[in-house]
């Protein structure tokens, strides 16, 4: 069982913005999509989360194609998390993690919703943040608000089946502490046995903190492997357009990359 993008193409209008490539996140593992401005990244979640319809292929939710789920059964087992959620509703913080348990109305459960939204504040260090105004808080602490919504969202793992959880740059907007309380909630989702993709830029953190990493450039899929297998000098180069220098340390899960300077365009 997994989310999985089958030879799909993105479009937005009447342009090609990712594809053809084939993607699958996996239960129990945490899955960085990284590569330079305008890769088809954020589009690639797009289609994974069923916001853009794709073009040709088809996104698989635990082998049923995605638009063929019941809008709450899906909802029930995937999760998305934005780079910008807009709210102009003066809600409280803890209002808004509620609104992440609605696809559970019906669902009975040992927690009220109010207590799996305030464990999901909890998760995200926003519990202070109960009673304030979304409106009145920072752009980070908006970003951990609407985390803890969609966590909140998936608390109650379905019958059946998995958990997945798709993350668009959520460290884009935060601190550096919280960055890592962000990736490091999202290992724990993955420990529990949901699946994580996440978009993010840092190529440090997605070493850290994913079990795999999927290098998209121009909308294509260039490499896909682990963190040491992936962030090599040559691949950084060549995607990026950056002379780096990759470090293994035994005291780090995954490689440490040092930048040297942008790279000589080829002549």
């Amino acid at each position: 069982m997994s989310l999985e993008a089958r030879e799909v193409e993105v479009w937005r209008g009447r342009g090609r913005v990712a594809g053809p490539l084939s993607l699958e996140v996996r239960p129990g593992e945490v899955l960085a999509v990284v590569g330079p401005n305008g890769a088809g990244k954020s589009s690639l979640l797009a289609a994974l989360s069923g916001e853009l319809r794709c073009k040709a292929g088809d996104v698989f939710l635990e082998g049923r194609a995605l638009h063929q789920w019941p809008s709450v059964e899906r909802a029930q087992r995937l999760g998305v998390l934005l780079q910008e959620s807009s709210l102009g509703f003066g809600f409280t913080a803890l209002e808004v993690a509620v609104l992440g348990r609605s696809p559970h109305a019906r669902r009975g459960g040992t927690a009220s919703d109010l207590e799996v939204a305030r464990a999901a504040l909890d998760a995200t260090d926003t519990q202070h943040l109960a009673s304030r105004a979304y409106t009145t808080l920072s752009g980070g602490e908006r970003q951990r608000v609407q985390l803890a919504r969609v966590l909140a969202q998936l608390w109650t793992p379905p019958a059946r089946g998995h958990r997945y959880l798709l993350l668009d740059e959520p460290t884009a907007s935060l601190d550096l502490s919280h960055q890592h309380l962000v990736l490091e909630r999202a290992r724990a989702f993955a420990r529990e046995g949901g699946a994580v993709l996440t978009v993010l830029h840092d190529l440090n953190l997605a070493a850290r903190y994913a079990d795999r990493i999927t290098v998209l450039d121009q909308g294509r899929c260039v490499e896909t492997g682990t963190p040491a297998g992936v962030l090599t000098p040559d691949l950084i180069a060549n995607t990026f357009g950056l002379r780096v220098e990759v470090v293994s340390r035994p005291d780090l899960p995954g490689p440490l990359v040092i930048p040297m300077g942008r790279a000589s365009p080829p002549p």
